[in-house]
């Protein structure tokens, strides 16, 4: 009897002659992996095996560069460190005036649309901001046409006089 008979009957009477489905097929000898399964797990485990060694590669490469550089770059920091500045200033520069115009467009966009009667996203909306800007301002000067003819109007014309 081999090892593995062995040890899988003495896995069977551990528990008390119960096989549990998850170690069924780890401990079964009558089983063999099929073509595609071992298709699989060679390839699987052979691009595993590139992908580590293109790792280890790259952190061997990086480690050289950074242990070459790291002279050069604290010789020429003065240099690099402004220039770097600029750089980045130049580019956020350049970005935050592209998204100016690219917002500008886009408004302008709406602005010819909502003109020309094509009702944009949100053109509902504007109108009725505009109603209630319009009823809250008639409502102002009807309350100030109100206070002026009550009397109101009277004392400030004889506080003035």
């Amino acid at each position: 009897m081999s090892d593995q008979q062995q040890y899988t009957r003495q896995q069977h009477q551990q528990y008390g002659g119960q096989t549990h489905p998850l170690t069924q097929k780890l401990f079964s000898t009558t089983t063999t992996p099929t073509t595609r399964q071992a298709v699989k797990f060679l390839t699987a485990s052979t691009i595993g095996t590139v992908l580590m060694v293109l790792s280890a590669l790259t952190l061997t490469g990086t480690v050289i560069s950074l242990i070459v550089t790291t002279p050069l770059l604290v010789l020429f920091s003065p240099i690099l460190v402004p220039a770097l500045i600029t750089a980045v200033l130049i580019v956020t520069g350049f970005v935050f005036s592209g998204g100016c115009g690219v917002a500008a467009i886009s408004a302008m966009s709406w602005i010819y649309q909502y003109m020309t009667g094509k009702r944009p996203p949100g053109a509902d909306q504007l109108d009725q901001a505009r109603s209630r800007i319009l009823n809250a301002t008639r409502d102002v000067k009807d309350r100030a046409q109100d206070s002026m003819r009550s009397g109101y109007g009277g004392h400030l014309s004889q506080r003035s006089s």
